[in-house]
């Protein structure tokens, strides 16, 4: 789930990314979005589809991607 950082809690979720930061960057989110179909016990077939999707178009379409798979684990803060 994409959410403004002004609206950040003070509480900890598992996983938490500031999109500004160093963390933020599109091959993190590719390193990340590996990890977590590992994690996941996705076939290798299910995360290359992920990862081509994420690569397919610009930084909002890989992020769109990766919020659709992953944003039940994972915020996103912009």
């Amino acid at each position: 789930m994409i959410k403004p950082i002004a609206e950040r809690p003070r509480g900890q979720t598992p996983i938490e990314i500031d999109l500004t930061g160093p963390k933020g960057n599109a091959f993190y989110l590719l390193g990340l979005a590996n990890n977590l179909s590992r994690q996941l016990g996705h076939s290798e077939f299910k995360r290359e589809c992920i990862l081509r999707e994420m690569r397919l178009t610009d930084y909002e379409g890989l992020l769109y991607t990766f919020d659709r798979e992953f944003g039940m684990l994972v915020t996103l803060w912009r």
